[in-house]
């Protein structure tokens, strides 16, 4: 069987020879330009790491139990929706800043500070809090899990601020959390929520839970949907605790899907809605579902 014939057919040999010299040439520069890129690399690293340790860490630690103390006897004085905000709001800035990662909001005039909404986000990380708590703009309540008011002296603080816990033991404290949201969800006062309960493993989104769409239903209020993207970059899941990873964060408001009914359809056209948007802001690599066994 014949080959094809050569696109240098006609080209003279001088010519080839020289190309193939300008391309054996060019192997070694390109080599060496990606050790020197890799070397930089692993430099880099290592002195970000050595900020983390001698720099941001103390810092931080000090900024926490700071603002831990502070939401604590604030709220005891009174207050509790401003002593509950504002300092964390700080605080999770500062967690971004002093360890040098840039953020990036979008959509933040899409939604009304004086209405209350339920905001819902994809859940990819620990820097999550920060990213929500810093940059979003609004003062709301988390709904978070039961287990994290055991944290000492931060759980003190979220108890003070007023934010709610997640019991899922039986009936009775599931509709005792449901009670403490409607308390909440006035004034302009606003509920976050994961609704996929639990941070991701893979960077990907599990299944949405409905409880906090029920309860956006019941009291006839809008949902807004929130991408998160770069925490999972940042720090993963299963890195535990560990050294923070440079990456920039992004934090997506979306408009708000306000209610066109009320009941079992509607909560699942807002879900699914909700799930579809945040979704599709994320990056192609962490695009579909990926089910979450801690789900």
């Amino acid at each position: 069987m014949l080959g094809k014939p050569s696109k240098n057919k006609h080209q003279p040999l001088s010519t080839m020879v020289q190309d193939t010299s300008n391309n054996t040439d060019q192997r070694p520069q390109r080599k060496e330009k990606g050790k020197a890129a890799t070397c930089l690399s692993r430099l880099s690293t290592f002195f970000y790491r050595l900020y983390q340790i001698f720099i941001a860490a103390p810092v931080l630690l000090v900024c926490t139990i700071l603002c831990a103390v502070v939401t604590i006897i604030g709220s005891a004085i009174g207050g509790a929706h401003f002593w509950g905000y504002y300092p964390a709001m700080i605080w999770s800035r500062l967690m971004c800043w002093v360890m040098l990662l840039p953020v990036r909001v979008e959509g933040d005039e899409l939604v009304d500070r004086k209405t209350s909404y339920v905001f819902v986000a994809n859940h990819q990380g620990p820097y999550d809090i920060f990213l929500i708590y810093g940059f979003l703009g609004r003062n709301f309540k988390w709904m978070m899990k039961k287990s994290l008011m055991n944290i000492p002296l931060v759980g003190r603080a979220c108890r003070s601020a007023g934010h709610i816990s997640v019991d899922k033991s039986g009936p009775k404290a599931i509709h005792h959390t449901y009670e403490q949201g409607r308390k909440v969800l006035r004034n302009g006062i606003s509920l976050m929520v994961f609704p996929e309960g639990s941070r991701t493993f893979t960077g990907h989104m599990g299944f949405f839970r409905r409880g906090a769409f029920q309860l956006a239903d019941e009291l006839r209020l809008p949902v807004v949907p929130v991408t998160i993207d770069g925490s999972f970059d940042v720090l993963p899941r299963q890195r535990g605790f560990n050294f923070v990873t440079w990456h920039p964060l992004r934090l997506v408001i979306h408009s708000p899907i306000y209610p066109e009914a009320s009941g079992p359809e509607e909560v699942k056209r807002v879900m699914q809605t909700s799930y579809d948007i945040i979704m599709k802001d994320l990056p192609e690599k962490y695009q579909g579902m990926v089910e979450n066994p801690d789900q």
